[in-house]
């Protein structure tokens, strides 16, 4: 069985992966290491023969497909967040980044450490894939032929060691400082209401106008009292007609509100009272409907691109990607494979069907020649040399490249009639499989080197130097975050996370709060800290090597 699994290369990933995958689900004391165990598991193979071990070409081609589906997605929410004190929170990141590498440097002084390993650790601290595999790339371009393959194992051996810790290491800080500083989720949840990540369920229900006071129209109302609701259809005695930002409520009417309970309960107030009178159960004139949006036209505009109101008499009350409903804006972009929900005349409803394409096969295709292009685009990126000063070059390499380009094709939306973004299945399938593709590879590879480190001694040491490395990181950026800068708790352990780049985190933070605002955090931090750790890694092995 052995030669068999050595001399097939794809039955060894699939095995690594079968075996893997479903142990990192199983959770010890509430925690569990997710698709990391796949990792583990090709080190435990790998570890059983030298020449039981994946080809490069494995890890390679998982780390492009993973990178790339992550800088799609995060793209738009990235350069949202530079509109919210984003570049506050990045400095504070790559400040303790260097930080970090600071550590990382003077564990290598006092311990003498091997230059390879010190990048490995510091990778495995801040349990950053991308990272390794700027390391193992640049040790590929600098390191001698005959030491080569010892060289680009060692990385792999700190990483291994050191980043159970760093997922470990992340959630105890926050846990203790949490309880510290007695931090109150639900307060900051709703003193942060505008940020729109709350994580109460969409509502409607019917408002009757009753206060004469009002003569403003429906837009300057929402922008004078801060509303983040969305108006649906309006009964003025006995005819129902839809909103516009231009309508000017009267006393009498009834009309429907899309929002969540608290800010229902504001809108209600201000304009009169909650009715028991449900008008949107009256589907005679007016209907409603989820589409998917499948058409490759829509995709990748701006919902007040599109004139539904002009063309249809239409309007979006919600959009839903993947588990989450979403109130509708003016600026939101639509994705292939959201799901909107349309309010339109009863007529109309099938010219607006068409319209979005509602096709669930087609959103559940990958473009490729999009796709192809945009991660060819990357990997060439990767491969320019970038200077720096005091005469070091880097290159941003398989990781960073894709990484880059993803983020700005991913914001762009689309190019002319080329639609960049993936619908969201494909794109988690393929984040998926480019991770366990990955973590197979260099588990595999480094199985054996990491073993031999473990039975030769000096496996603790680097557990310990990577604990405290890891610890004292997190709790810096939560004390600096919080005390110093007022960053709220909740929006903090999600940039934590984004900092780690590490969804096990994420997770954690995200049962902690009860709502999505660590998403946002994480979303805003995640590029400038997987970009800046490779460029760490990089720097620490042309300074020690």
């Amino acid at each position: 069985m052995l030669q068999v699994l050595i001399n097939n290369p794809l039955l060894l990933l699939f095995v690594v992966a079968a075996i893997g995958y479903p142990l990192g689900q199983l959770k010890v004391h509430g925690s569990c290491l997710g698709v990391a165990a796949v990792l583990f598991v090709g080190l435990a193979v790998g570890s059983i023969h030298p020449d039981l071990k994946l080809p490069e070409i494995v890890y390679i081609l998982g780390l492009g497909l993973f990178v790339y589906t992550i800088g799609l997605s995060s793209g738009p929410a990235f350069v949202a967040s530079l509109r919210r004190e984003g570049l506050r929170n990045n400095l504070l990141v790559i400040g303790m980044l260097f930080f970090a590498s600071g550590l990382a440097v003077t564990a290598h002084r006092l311990l003498h450490l091997k230059a390879s390993l010190t990048a490995g650790m510091f990778a495995g601290c801040l349990t950053n894939t991308p990272a390794l595999a700027s390391a193992l790339e640049t040790i590929k371009h600098t390191a001698p032929a005959q030491a080569l393959e010892l060289m680009l194992a060692e990385p792999v051996v700190g990483y291994s060691i050191t980043y159970p810790v760093g997922v470990i290491g992340v959630v105890l800080a926050i846990t203790i400082v949490q309880r510290l500083w007695h931090i109150d989720y639900t307060a900051e949840a709703k003193r942060l209401h505008t940020f729109g990540a709350s994580s109460e369920p969409l509502l409607n229900c019917t408002i009757s106008v009753t206060h004469a006071h009002i003569s403003a129209t429906i837009d300057q109302l929402s922008r004078e009292q801060k509303w983040d609701v969305l108006f649906g259809r309006i009964k003025r005695r006995n005819h129902v007609f839809l909103s516009t930002p231009q309508t000017v409520l009267e006393p009498g009417d009834m009309v429907i509100a899309v929002g969540t309970e608290e800010e229902l309960h504001r809108v209600a107030a201000f304009l009169g009272e909650q009715s028991s009178e449900h008008i949107g159960l009256d589907r005679s004139e007016y209907d409603y409907r989820r589409i998917f949006v499948s058409n490759t036209h829509v995709a990748g505009r701006a919902i007040g691109e599109l004139k539904l109101q002009e063309k249809f008499g239409a309007v979006i009350t919600r959009v839903r990607r993947g588990d989450v409903d979403f109130l509708p804006h003016e600026d939101m972009v639509l994705e292939l494979g959201d799901r909107v929900r349309v309010l339109t005349r009863t007529r109309e409803m099938g010219r607006v069907t068409s319209y979005f394409g509602d096709s669930y096969r087609a959103v559940s295709e990958v473009d490729i020649m999009t796709f192809s292009l945009g991660l060819a685009l990357g990997l060439l990126l990767g491969t320019i040399p970038l200077p720096l000063p005091g005469g070091i070059t880097i290159k941003l390499g398989f990781a960073g490249g894709p990484l880059i380009v993803a983020l700005i094709l991913g914001t762009v939306g689309r190019t002319g009639s080329m639609v960049w973004s993936l619908p969201y299945g494909a794109n988690m399938t393929l984040r998926q499989i480019g991770l366990v593709f990955f973590l197979a590879g260099i588990g595999t590879r480094a199985g054996y080197s990491f073993f031999s480190t473990f039975s030769q001694g000096g496996g603790l040491t680097i557990f310990a130097v990577g604990a405290a490395i890891t610890c004292l990181t997190a709790l810096a950026t939560l004390w600096v975050g919080h005390r110093l800068l007022k960053i709220p708790f909740s929006l903090l352990i999600g940039m934590v996370a984004g900092m780690q780049t590490q969804p096990a985190v994420l997770g954690y933070a995200l049962e902690q709060t009860g709502n999505d605002l660590p998403n946002i955090g994480y979303a805003s931090v995640y590029p400038v800290a997987t970009i800046g750790k490779i460029v760490a890694v990089q720097l620490i092995l042309v300074l020690l090597m």
